[in-house]
């Protein structure tokens, strides 16, 4: 099977906007970029019955499964007359079942898979099963389960793609060490500015974006930390981008709180080109591969400033050449060392922008080690 501009792709996703979902907009960044690149047309499988949004989004036609059943996917799956239309899973298991084991999703999966000629599955992990503790949570008694269907899935899938080289590592065990892992850091959904002016030229701002409970931690754990930060860059305000905290926090030792409230993406692109550090306390150092906030800070080429560090790199990223720590004693911030900072977060990214790792699901969904050429 080889793709071409006739042909679409089917990404299974478990929501998607108006949800305020980052693997949703994951899916909807890289569909934007195959019509762009490749003239690749999208439809979108919303494997949340809940879900509740329109059938159609910026051209790209919208399913959603009626019924938590192997039945209502394969039909969905078995819509097109062509039946040998690849399709790319983006797995996270509590995405598409409460307890976390979509048994209905394997199931059919591996249906589709047995019925369609030619069939082609891309599987995205951006999680694989629970740690399963502590032993009076749910995920401690399903991990086991939750791990079960994360293997069925590696060994069903012609190509597996995740977030993280742990992550690969654990997936590359899974598939009996028979199937090449491809790692590849998430991208930023905010957007990839074709030019960052220099830090010296932008406003003295410090922005703080993401989920509510993520910025809570940042007021109410991290406060030290951001208050070093700002100190040390000599920070004029803070932009808090998203849902509101419930703090109304105006100001932090003398410096103008603003709090912004959900805006658009291109909003967030504009304030983030004009400041200077964008401040996280989670996830965690070991976890930033996964985390689209991180990948906006870097891509707008911010300095990423953190409270921990890991103190060996993890996926290619280390504190005080990546990203500052306030944790970190052997890195003392300036905004001649937050540049340099900001260079090395922006070059990692370039590594595995949209576009290349747009390039790079294509290849895999075409079945080929080849380069697919761009329009």
């Amino acid at each position: 099977m080889k793709l071409n501009n006739k042909l679409k792709i089917i990404q299974i996703v478990p929501q998607l906007p108006p949800s305020i979902n980052g693997l949703g907009d994951y899916a909807l960044n890289l569909a934007r970029q195959l019509r762009k690149d490749y003239n690749i047309e999208t439809r979108f499988i919303v494997g949340d019955r809940n879900w509740q949004g329109a059938t159609e989004i910026e051209g790209f036609t919208i399913q959603q499964v009626t019924a938590d059943s192997a039945k209502a996917l394969f039909s969905l799956l078995s819509f097109d007359e062509n039946k040998s239309v690849p399709v790319l899973l983006h797995y996270v298991g509590y995405g598409y079942a409460e307890r976390g084991c979509p048994v209905w999703l394997v199931k059919g999966l591996k249906h589709w898979k047995f019925n369609s000629a030619n069939s082609r599955l891309v599987t995205m992990f951006h999680e694989i099963y629970a740690a399963g503790y502590p032993i009076w949570t749910s995920s401690f008694w399903l991990s086991p389960l939750q791990k079960k269907l994360a293997e069925r899935l590696v060994n069903m899938s012609d190509q597996c793609i995740t977030s993280k080289q742990s992550y690969a590592e654990i997936l590359y065990k899974m598939s009996r060490n028979q199937t090449q892992i491809a790692h590849l850091p998430v991208f930023s959904n905010i957007g990839e500015p074709e030019f960052n002016p220099p830090l010296i030229e932008r406003t003295r701002r410090l922005v703080i974006f993401g989920h509510k409970n993520s910025k809570l931690q940042v007021y109410q754990q991290g406060r030290q930390a951001l208050e070093l930060a700002c100190k040390s860059l000599k920070i004029k305000e803070i932009y808090d981008i998203g849902i509101p905290t419930g703090l109304e926090i105006s100001e932090i030792n003398g410096i103008l709180v603003m709090e912004t409230g959900v805006i658009e993406t291109v909003e967030i692109s504009k304030i983030m080109l004009d400041s200077i550090a964008g401040f996280l306390k989670f996830p965690p150092p070991a976890y930033l591969a996964k985390s689209t906030i991180f990948a906006a800070f870097c891509a707008h080429r911010l300095i990423p400033c953190m409270v921990t560090h890991n103190a060996m790199p993890t996926d290619g990223l280390q504190s005080g050449k990546h990203y500052w720590s306030a944790s970190d004693k052997n890195s003392q911030l300036s905004l001649k060392l937050g540049q340099v900072i900001a260079d090395n977060a922006y070059a990692w990214y370039q590594t595995h922008s949209l576009s290349v790792q747009t390039n790079i699901f294509i290849t895999h969904l075409n079945g080929s080690n080849s380069i697919i050429m761009k329009n």
